[in-house]
């Protein structure tokens, strides 16, 4: 027999001061630990705190509802607590009493997220949230609870079909409400005004229902007719296009994209946050008829392009436009990776060896097994059968280096187009390409082809012409318009700069070249595989195209400054302070000790975030040495990744350990001294023993 979701053990009905939002999530996961529903307290509420800081989870009514799906939680959990005096949670009308901690595993299975989500939506009932706070023992809150979410002995789930069928409560659409009947209702035409809505959160267990369930319920308030679907983790059903095509418009309330968001191509739509259709889903339907009566209003694009991908109103625009660039690198690194892999493979002493990027024309043109078998065999030129190998290794490297520049565009006009604009954006790039514009040229051709395509997308166009949009006419039409543009006015001067900005860096040397080393280091270790981190490794990759002494220098230093970070944190957790570090922060430590020799800067952020204050200075500085160090040590690289396991694309090997140790001591010195000589205010620590009283209080903030 499986376990129930709430037990009497995971509720708190203990009054008195009970300190912040920290403390409370922090002795929510405690329960969920004691109970044996999770491995690890800590690391549940650092997930559940992390999707915190995200979005903050108070709502309308004095309810909160932290939540999080985390590796750590084995079972899927609630635990509850309710406050008195309340705390804030962040909502509109003052501080949460009614607390539930919402815990679940990272795969957890969709009837198991579906048991969370009806609690969600059940929060949307006063009867409900009445019955809460007029509980007297722990056991009428589970009691409660097992009746919301149908695990009740003999429950009818009479309940929850109060507010939402059976079939919609896990994944499916709402059933269309009621057309209300109030003077003042939104008509259309002379009927009562359709509306559609869709929506979800980053988790899609808790603000995705609960957002459907306010929509739908201010529909017949409003004099509408109107069908949610909301898209959660635990799947959803989609509406029928007969009932999209009829709506006079569509609301998106979500905080992720919308999934198949192409069946709305067309219709007046109203964008917001998932939040909003929570606690203003009134406001929202009055915006949405708006829109519905303005024929200059925004439509879904013919494109499909999703919430993220056209320009976006709930972004500014140098937000939208980081977040168009960082999706366009992060697509193009992989085919950088295998390729620049594959050549510093080629570089192996027993292969081709360095001289193979100079030789290996005649040897890999002739790469058929049959002519390696003769080639190898019969007939092997004096290099041996290693150097043909190597010839091989280095054309594939070569021609997926190629992708580079192409790739970097296709992706950037796909972050903001969505599919439509890959096409245009990979041929933009490939002019780039024919016009020696680089990896400059990329960036801007990606974005007059992602525009270009979002531009020829945006108007409604009849319903026999949709399904050509996306796959003749937008691509047609914004390749003509961005490869046009780069070829007859764009190109050639991206190119002249391209060629001045290679001159001087191959120029740089002696205290320019250190000095760069330096900034390059500092960008690595800023945010650990954030914004700037990407746009120190994106420079670092595309120069690597240029095969010159300059880009192997750069990508030297931005890889050795890398891994500076999770060395240095591992070094003063496991080594030098052990005492300063949680248990948690020791077991990260020693993993972080492959992933920092790996280069994964990310192996840092668990300490980051718990102690940013002490920790990214530290990463900064020991970063800076690593990366000036390598410079002035003139270390190449002619690996894109892979850390110390790609040594034999390294030289001098002894520079990038010396450049890589002393920044690593650094960073963990500093580290240590300050931890031991600033102290923090932290949590006292919470009980996670399973003897502990069902109703005791939630752990208050306590100085250190």
């Amino acid at each position: 027999m499986s376990l129930k979701t709430i037990t009497p053990e995971l509720v708190s009905l203990a009054p008195g001061s009970v300190g912040d939002k920290s403390a409370v999530i922090r002795e929510l996961a405690a329960r969920v630990v004691a109970q044996g529903r999770a491995t690890d307290a800590e690391a549940l509420y650092a997930d559940a705190w992390a999707r915190e800081q995200k979005d903050e989870t108070g709502l309308p009514g004095g309810i909160a509802i932290p939540h999080a799906k985390s590796p750590s939680v084995t079972v899927p959990t609630l635990a509850f607590a309710r406050l008195e005096p309340g705390v804030d949670f962040g909502a509109p009308d003052g501080p949460a009493d009614l607390v539930f901690l919402i815990a679940a595993p990272a795969d957890a299975a969709e009837a198991h997220l579906a048991v969370l989500s009806k609690l969600a939506r059940s929060l949307m009932t006063e009867e409900f949230t009445s019955g809460l706070r007029a509980a007297q023992r722990p056991e009428d809150v589970v009691a409660l609870v097992d009746e919301a979410i149908g695990e009740g002995e003999g429950s009818s789930g009479a309940f929850v079909a109060s507010a939402v069928s059976a079939a919609s409560a896990g994944s499916g659409a709402l059933a269309p409400a009621p057309v209300g009947t109030a003077a003042d209702g939104f008509r259309i035409d002379g009927r009562p005004a359709r509306i559609v809505a869709v929506t979800s959160c980053a988790t899609g267990i808790a603000h995705t229902f609960m957002a459907a369930d306010a929509l739908t319920a201010a529909g017949p308030r409003n004099g509408v007719d109107l069908v949610v679907e909301p898209q959660g983790s635990s799947g959803y059903q989609a509406l029928p296009q007969s009932v999209i095509d009829a709506a006079d418009a569509v609301i998106f309330a979500n905080d992720v994209d919308v999934r198949e968001e192409a069946r709305f191509a067309g219709k007046p739509v109203v964008r917001s946050t998932v939040k909003r259709g929570i606690e203003q889903p009134d406001q929202l339907i009055a915006e949405a008829v708006a829109v519905a009566a303005d024929p200059n209003g925004a439509r879904v694009s013919s494109s499909g392009a999703s919430v993220s991908t056209a320009p976006a109103e709930t972004l500014s625009w140098g937000a939208n436009l980081k977040r168009i660039l960082l999706t366009g690198v992060s697509y193009m690194i992989p085919f950088v990776a295998g390729g620049g892999l594959l050549i510093a493979i080629s570089f192996l002493p027993f292969l081709g060896g360095y001289g193979i990027a100079l030789a290996h024309g005649d040897s890999g043109m002739n790469n058929a097994v049959y002519t390696l078998t003769h080639y190898a065999i019969w007939n092997l030129p004096p290099e041996g059968l290693g150097y043909y190998l190597g010839a091989i290794a280095f054309e594939i490297g070569s021609v997926s280096l190629g992708f580079l520049v192409p790739a970097l565009a296709g992706y950037i006009a796909f972050a903001i187009a969505d599919r439509p604009g890959i096409a245009p954006g990979f041929v933009a790039g490939a002019i780039a390409v024919f016009m020696n514009a680089g990896f400059l040229g990329g960036l801007i051709g990606g974005l007059l082809a992602g525009y270009a395509a979002w531009l020829i997308g945006r108007p409604a166009v009849p319903r026999w012409l949709r399904g050509l949009m996306p796959v003749v006419i937008i691509p047609l039409g914004a390749s003509i318009i961005a490869s046009g543009l780069m070829l007859l006015i764009l190109g050639a001067p991206i190119a002249w700069l391209m060629t001045q900005l290679t001159g001087f860096l191959n120029g740089l040397s002696g205290a320019g070249a250190v000095f760069l080393g330096i900034i390059l280091g500092l960008m690595m270790c800023f945010d650990l595989g954030g914004p700037v981190n990407k746009v120190a490794y994106a420079f670092a990759v595309a120069g690597l195209a240029q095969q010159t002494d300059a880009s192997f220098h750069i990508m030297a230093a931005v890889m050795v400054a890398g891994m500076v970070p999770p060395l240095g944190m591992a070094l003063a957790s496991t080594v030098l302070y052990r005492r300063g570090f949680t248990q948690v922060e020791r077991e990260n430590g020693a993993a972080a000790w492959l992933l920092g020799a790996s280069f994964i800067s990310e192996g840092a952020i668990p300490f980051a975030a718990a102690d940013p204050l002490r920790v990214i200075p530290a990463n900064l500085v020991g970063g800076a040495v690593a990366g000036g160090l390598a410079m002035a040590f003139e270390v190449s690289s002619r690996a894109p990744h892979g850390g110390i396991f790609v040594f034999f694309a390294i030289d001098p090997i002894w520079g990038f350990v010396v450049a890589l140790a002393a920044g690593t001591l650094v960073t963990a010195l500093l580290v240590v001294g300050l931890k031991r000589f600033t102290a923090p205010r932290r949590t006292a620590p919470v009980a996670e023993s399973a003897d502990q009283p069902a109703d005791q209080p939630v752990a208050a903030t306590v100085a250190a």
